[in-house]
């Protein structure tokens, strides 16, 4: 089992950055790709970035494109999504993600990811 606890949500003015961070315990961290997706009120859960469990390849939306990066550190077991030029259609709860043991490649199907965080809240104000 992996357990996945993220962290640094919160409320910032559009424009601004915010990093969020999750936490990975249980078993071994390498080996399985890394992801995040968000849900937004009255929305369907959406992909919005994924990295392989070398760090060397990453995925993402259209939307966050230029504007969020994900990394990974392997050492820490922690995966990091810095989102900069926030919109308040980011607003959102993001979930970490993990595929299974394995399984290093990113993707953006949900379906491809076995443990999930319970979330952080992220606002972002007009």
């Amino acid at each position: 089992q992996v357990q996945l606890v993220e962290s640094g949500g919160g409320l910032v003015q559009a424009g601004g950055s915010l990093r969020i961070s999750c936490a990975a315990s249980g078993r071994t961290f390498s080996g399985y790709a890394m992801g995040w997706f968000r849900q937004a009120p009255g929305k369907e859960r959406e992909f919005v970035a994924a990295i392989s469990w070398s760090g060397g390849s990453t995925v993402y939306t259209d939307s966050v494109k230029g504007r969020f990066t994900i990394y990974r550190d392997n050492v820490k077991n922690t995966v990091d999504l810095q989102m900069n030029t926030l919109k308040p259609e980011d607003t959102a709860v993001y979930y970490c993600v993990a595929r299974s043991a394995g399984l290093g490649s990113p993707t953006g199907a949900s379906y491809g990811y076995r443990y999930w965080g319970q979330g952080t809240q992220v606002t972002v104000s007009s």
